[in-house]
């Protein structure tokens, strides 16, 4: 009886069995398997290059540039200085190399990356005293002023610009010589003289607008300085921060006891106009004759074009806005003494872009 009840149970079992395996079957014969989503192809093909040995150690080199890793060092921003060198005679002198020039930063000396003497494409701004008391001369610094015009080069620029008690933009930068030389014809002559003020909002105009990297005024003036309210530490701050070159003509009257130049005055005014000129890597020019003009103009653009570019990665690299004073020495060359002109240094700008306290010489 027992062995009956037995062999029913496990027929029972046998049949529930074979009724699952059935209902599975069908099941599975009824499912149809889904592929994973497709990935876009750009994520397949970055994906691609990420597994790749050549991206892997880019992004490893790259990680260690941003990460200060010890294996690769980032350089400090390179220092380019526009230099003149020219002899005794104020000639130009060609054909210098590397081994010729020796720079100091703070009375430090730097390893020399590169010195080059391509002629490099030039922003500069024409400042033209317009007050009245340079209404007998205005005529002929047009002309010399129009000579500097015709000697841009095509990748050049220029803006021309007057001033009296205040500056006049006459034609923004521009590169046709035509739009410049007809801007000319808008001068005239009236009112008093702002030539400090005039250098420092033109210079911050160079240096906003220019797209050149070697930026240069020309400004043509008699010096009846009589109306600024800069001084001269602030112009001076001016030109070290905008690091544009200056070159200044004064006519200088020096029995004009009355003016900006007049008797002991004179010698304090062009004292103060070399050093803004020297300072910033120019010239002053003080002509006694408006008939000098064109050699003068002839002087300035020839000047402009004849310079060496020094190059070096600077032995200390913060960047914390500081102003690093610069000094270029060159080796003397057939028993002649070579005079190296360049300006007076530099701002080791922070991450903002700007110098230590810059924007507090401005009113916003």
């Amino acid at each position: 009886m027992r062995q009956r009840e037995q062999v029913r149970v496990i027929i029972l079992i046998a049949l529930v069995c074979a009724s699952l395996a059935i209902s599975i079957g069908l099941a599975t014969a009824h499912y149809t398997p889904q592929s994973p989503p497709a990935r876009p192809v750009n994520q397949q093909k970055d994906d691609q290059r990420k597994k790749t040995p050549q991206r892997q150690e880019a992004q490893t080199e790259r990680q260690s540039r941003d990460t200060g890793g010890e294996s690769i060092k980032i350089p400090t921003e390179m220092v380019q200085l526009d230099v003149k060198v020219t002899d005794q005679n104020g000639r130009p002198v060609p054909g210098l190399t590397k081994n010729d020039f020796a720079v100091y930063e703070d009375k430090v000396s730097q390893n020399i990356e590169s010195v080059s003497s391509d002629e490099a494409p030039l922003s500069m701004g024409l400042v033209i005293d317009a007050s009245g008391s340079m209404r007998t001369k205005l005529y002929t610094v047009a002309e010399a002023a129009r000579g500097l015009i015709k000697q841009m080069r095509p990748d050049d620029e220029a803006f021309l610009a007057q001033f009296k008690t205040e500056v006049e933009l006459l034609q923004e930068f521009t590169s046709s010589r035509r739009e410049l030389e007809a801007a000319l014809g808008n001068l005239y002559t009236s009112g008093g003289t702002a030539l400090l003020d005039a250098i420092i909002a033109t210079a911050d105009h160079a240096q906003e607008k220019g797209k050149r990297r070697r930026k240069a005024l020309v400004v043509i003036t008699d010096g009846l300085d009589k109306n600024s309210s800069a001084k001269e530490k602030k112009v001076i701050d001016v030109m070290k921060e905008d690091e544009v070159q200056v070159y200044l003509v004064g006519f200088v009257d020096e029995e004009n006891s009355g003016g900006f130049f007049g008797g002991s005055p004179a010698k304090k005014a062009k004292a103060l106009l070399i050093r803004l000129a020297e300072d910033s890597g120019g010239r002053a020019f003080f002509p006694t004759d408006v008939r000098e003009m064109p050699a003068i103009a002839a002087q300035i653009a020839k000047d402009l074009r004849t310079q060496y570019v020094v190059s070096y990665y600077p032995n200390n690299d913060r960047r914390d806005g500081s102003f690093h004073t610069v000094r270029v020495v060159v080796s003397h060359r057939d028993n002649r003494k070579l005079i190296a002109r360049t300006r007076q240094g530099y701002y080791a700008r922070n991450d903002k872009g700007a110098p230590q306290g810059a924007g507090e010489r401005r009113p916003q």
